[in-house]
């Protein structure tokens, strides 16, 4: 992202009720132009958003109409707040992130959110790749003590016609 500029086709959407998902964001800014992305980041403890979400158009000009249109209207009895995302770290001057709107921290969230959903990805690909190898070792050697087990049955012959034998010698003295 090059340098502070502002995001015209990414909104921030705040103030949304706990039952707006994703879908209804997309529905309710779906006539203003074609999307690309909706997202609405998820408190880790709740699993429920936290109150704000980010729409993405294709258009610039279709961003715009959405904000106009869409800043201070209601959607499920809550007045929603439509701005420009900011872009990832932007400091607030002398005054710091407390000059800074809510929502200006939100970019960097997401990508620590990303990094995060990748890792915890890339940890249970290599558990599974690690169960798998652990699981088909278990079963080499599982099949290597069953070919020991033939072998010395095969040595001996068959242990039950042995024992069977053994049992007609007895009867027959």
């Amino acid at each position: 992202m090059a340098g502070l500029q502002v995001q015209k086709n990414t909104l921030y959407v705040g103030g949304l009720a706990e039952e707006v998902n994703e879908a209804i964001l997309h529905s309710a800014f779906i006539p203003f132009g074609d999307i690309k992305d909706v997202k609405t980041p998820l408190d880790q403890a709740t699993q429920k958003h936290r109150s704000f979400g980010f729409v993405t158009f294709l258009e610039k000009d279709d961003a715009a109409a959405a904000m106009d249109n869409m800043d201070g209207a209601e959607l499920y009895g809550r007045v929603l707040t439509v701005n420009y995302a900011l872009p990832e770290r932007i400091k607030g001057g002398e005054q710091g992130w407390a000059a800074q709107p809510i929502w200006a921290d939100a970019d960097t969230w997401f990508e620590r959110q990303k990094q995060e959903e990748e890792m915890q990805r890339l940890q249970a690909e290599s558990q599974a790749a690690m169960r798998a190898a652990e699981e088909l070792h278990r079963k080499k050697l599982a099949q290597e003590r069953e070919g020991e087990k033939e072998e010395e049955e095969s040595a001996k012959g068959d242990p039950m016609a042995a024992v069977e034998a053994e049992a007609l010698k007895e009867n027959n003295k």
